[in-house]
């Protein structure tokens, strides 16, 4: 890929390679925006077939965040970070060691947090060598909980926009994936009570932890979640997974969970699910509660505080899908509106010089 063309056409700052000879460490980082202040994205170790899927996996990851963090009200701009390897070969202390001496490196301009494949034990070894990290064990912790949250409150929104009652008991839900964030999303699922809930995953252990805990849940097989006859479809695993081939197979209303840049092409699929007369809940959104939740671990983490802001996707959503009516978008051009719009403000805000 070209891919000074591809950070000019986005808007990206920097693309970052590093290397530690002494551990084998190999990664990227990537920083999209830094208007609102320093780019938050957390580190996710993958076993890439090829270094440019890793560099794409990282452009569009941090240009995610970026979006996702104005969307949300949070002063920070968008970043990420990829490793190349695999994880159950690579991981140690002095691998995460080296990682925080790169992050460090940048001084401040990037904060790093877990990932796909990284946890808070990996964030504490980064902390030993660099104070922008975020996420760690006895502060904000572990992400996925609190995102389930803001997806659950997010899809309630959804509900309420397309049916008029958000009322969880009366919907019927088909989750794609239940390793973290969809396994947190399920129980919620669970505790208001929801119609009936479908699940599909890949990993044999979460299979077999939802089939012990939660036996009223019905696995199906991965391919098939595109076809359930329900109310939301939801997914909560790999993104890119919203494209020419699966959208004319999806049944549900509504499309509202976790995962990250779900769309293929933005361009192409964001009005494509609106033509097909199905309500997209723009990921970015939607999915924030995580990015909420390690931000407050920035000014001073108040768990309450972080649940309340988490809660708040559900107005903003609201907001949002009035966006794509009274321009007649579809979503997801409607929530970039909104994020830019934040952006574009904040800018000229301090356009005025005031010492501090």
């Amino acid at each position: 890929m070209n891919k000074f063309d591809y950070m000019e056409k986005y808007g990206y700052e920097q693309l970052i390679y590093f290397y530690d000879k002494t551990t084998g460490l190999k990664g990227i980082t990537c920083i999209h925006d830094t208007t609102l202040g320093p780019a938050l994205g957390g580190t996710r170790l993958w076993n890439y077939a090829s270094e440019d899927d890793a560099v794409l996996d990282c452009l569009r990851l941090a240009r995610g965040m970026t979006f996702k963090a104005a969307a949300a009200g949070l002063n920070l701009g968008g970043g990420k970070t990829v490793l190349i390897g695999d994880a159950s070969k690579v991981k140690c202390e002095a691998y995460f060691r080296a990682l925080g001496r790169y992050v460090q490196s940048l001084n401040g301009r990037y904060i790093t947090a877990e990932d796909v494949n990284t946890n808070t034990k990996d964030m504490d070894y980064v902390y030993m060598e660099t104070d922008h990290v975020v996420g760690l064990e006895g502060k904000s912790g572990n992400p996925s909980p609190i995102t389930a949250v803001g997806v659950f409150h997010g899809i309630r929104a959804s509900l309420k926009y397309a049916f008029g009652n958000d009322d969880i008991s009366q919907y019927t839900f088909a989750v794609q994936g239940a390793g973290e964030t969809g396994y947190y999303l399920i129980k919620k699922l669970i505790e208001a009570k929801a119609k009936k809930i479908y699940f599909s995953e890949i990993n044999p252990s979460h299979i077999e932890r939802m089939n012990t805990e939660h036996p009223e849940v019905e696995i199906v097989e991965p391919d098939k979640i595109y076809d359930m006859d329900v109310d939301v479809f939801s997914p909560c695993a790999f993104g890119a997974i919203l494209n020419d081939v699966s959208i004319p197979r999806i049944k549900a209303k509504i499309i509202a969970g976790s995962a990250n840049n779900v769309l293929f092409d933005e361009e192409k699929h964001g009005p494509m699910i609106k033509e097909k007369g199905i309500l997209y809940a723009p990921d970015f959104v939607i999915n924030a509660g995580g990015l909420i939740n390690v931000y407050h671990e920035i000014i001073g983490y108040n768990a309450e505080k972080a649940m309340r802001d988490t809660e708040k996707i559900y107005d903003r959503l609201l907001e949002i899908y009035a966006i794509s009516d009274k321009e007649n978008t579809d979503t997801n051009t409607a929530a970039n509106i909104y994020a830019k719009n934040r952006m574009r403000t904040i800018n000229h805000l301090h356009a005025n010089y005031i010492p501090y």
